[in-house]
């Protein structure tokens, strides 16, 4: 913990002196002083170590037997010689691939034809090409999956849900199947806090209805999706024949832990319950309060949001309440599937110049112009090193000694059971007693490019 009296004290002028000059022979990664912010990377900075933070371990084991149980409780909604449309489409869902295959065998054994829709909203730059992008990028493919794909923005408008609040869905999914099956993740949503939040009834309401929904819904404000979700889908399932859905719960290891078919005239009591479930299991960080927080990566696959808000506790608004209360977030890098969709880029004060230029201007201002926060694609403070971002963010700290600062680094939001972790912060992670440490206690240090020499694994 920190010493209080040294945390709000304030800075010295001797405390703001430069150190003397060391050679270049005794401090190899020393930031020579010609490079940028080399003022505030001269301070000292705390030791760090390799934590393992364990979690329920608990997870489906053989996806295929989980999903043919689950959907043999559904069997007699699914007729013989019908033509059944199955929705996939959120990404990062462990092993998403193995439950659309096992969902398709599954629909073909019961004797109807099957076909899959990207379910998704606006993104994939909000294009037919561009969803069918975004499935490959799962696996999900119509070799690997062993049926046809049909992508389209086309939708059919099937009333209002309130006035001035059009519903629309997949005109695909709509004239091309008799029945429709969504398949999604039941989860703590980043936007909004409700009863419903991420899950089955969001797909129905929002990635069914392509941009065009995703746009009537979003236009109404985060506000009112607590109870504007679960009315769209319900409305929904009223004019459609979507019998049941398959709903999916991870764990804090971002692993499938639970597999479910729900029908229809359960829906909204039982996405309660699971969504319980989910907030019990999911990935947190364990500590009141951060200094600085790295991420290493942000992206669509991680969360919606690119760093999950119920992780860092933090919107852009502020603060949600939830989660540690955490100064400055840096972010490296994003990662290889989010393919250029930085959302959510904005909740950084530091970001890494590589994670910049990756950026897809079209990918990343469609969602966020479609969800109405074009804050989820300000570029904060850039730098090109890690040394330079932890530099500026722990002077943009208040309140915080470099040498003692709460410094945590983790992989993304999603993946929290690895985690380096500054010596002013560990005994209270230590607490827990779900934490052991594997690597032990060294400074941080930083290659001739000024990037951080320490992996993840």
């Amino acid at each position: 913990m920190h010493d209080e009296k040294a945390r709000h004290a304030a800075l010295t002028p001797e405390a703001m002196a430069d150190p003397p000059t060391l050679a270049a022979e005794d401090a190899p990664s020393s930031p020579s002083h010609s490079e940028p912010y080399a003022e505030f990377a001269r301070a000292d900075l705390p030791p760090w170590a390799l934590v393992r933070y364990r979690m329920d371990p608990a997870e489906v084991a053989d996806v295929a037997a989980a999903v043919g149980a689950a959907l043999d409780t559904q069997r007699a909604s699914i007729k013989p010689d019908s033509r059944v449309c199955l929705a996939a489409g959120s990404r990062g869902i462990d092993r998403i691939d193995e439950v659309v295959r096992a969902a398709v065998a599954w629909v073909r054994a019961a004797g109807a034809e099957v076909f899959v829709v990207p379910a998704m909203g606006s993104h994939g730059g909000a294009t037919r090409e561009g969803q069918l992008e975004v499935l490959a990028s799962y696996g999900i493919t119509p070799e690997s999956i062993g049926c046809e794909i049909r992508s389209s923005m086309d939708t059919v408008e099937l009333g209002e849900v309130r006035p001035g609040v059009p519903v629309f869905i997949d005109r695909l999914a709509f004239e091309g199947a008799d029945a429709i099956i969504p398949i999604n993740r039941v989860k703590p949503h980043t936007d909004f806090v409700g009863d419903i939040e991420s899950g089955l009834m969001k797909m129905i309401a929002i990635g069914l209805g392509k941009q065009r929904g995703a746009h009537s819904l979003h236009r109404q404000g985060f506000d009112t999706f607590a109870q504007l979700v679960p009315q769209t889908a319900e409305y929904t399932v009223s004019k459609v024949n979507i019998p049941f859905g398959l709903a999916l719960v991870e764990n804090g290891y971002a692993r499938l832990w639970q597999i479910e078919a729900v029908p229809a005239a359960r829906l909204r009591e039982r996405e309660r319950d699971l969504l319980l479930m989910a907030r019990e299991r999911m990935a947190r960080l364990p500590f009141g309060t951060i200094d600085v927080v790295v991420l290493d990566y942000i992206g669509k696959d991680i969360s919606g949001l690119g760093m999950d808000s119920n992780v860092v506790g933090r919107y852009y608004s502020g603060p949600t309440g939830a989660g540690p209360n955490i100064q400055r977030i840096v972010v490296r890098d994003l990662t290889a599937e989010t393919e250029g969709n930085a959302v959510g880029i904005g909740m950084a004060d530091v970001v890494l110049r590589r994670a910049v230029e990756k950026m897809d201007a079209h990918k990343t201002y469609m969602n966020t112009i479609t969800a109405k926060t074009p804050e989820g694609a300000r570029i904060a403070l850039t730098v090109d090193t890690d040394r330079q971002a932890l530099a500026v963010a722990l002077a943009c700290c208040v309140r915080v000694e470099p040498s003692e600062a709460r410094i945590v680094r983790i992989r993304d939001t999603k993946h929290v059971d690895l985690m380096y972790v500054t010596e002013p912060a560990l005994a209270e992670l230590l607490a827990t007693g779900r934490a052991e440490v594997i690597r032990p206690l060294g400074p941080i240090d930083f290659d001739q490019a000024g990037m951080f020499t320490a992996s993840m694994e």
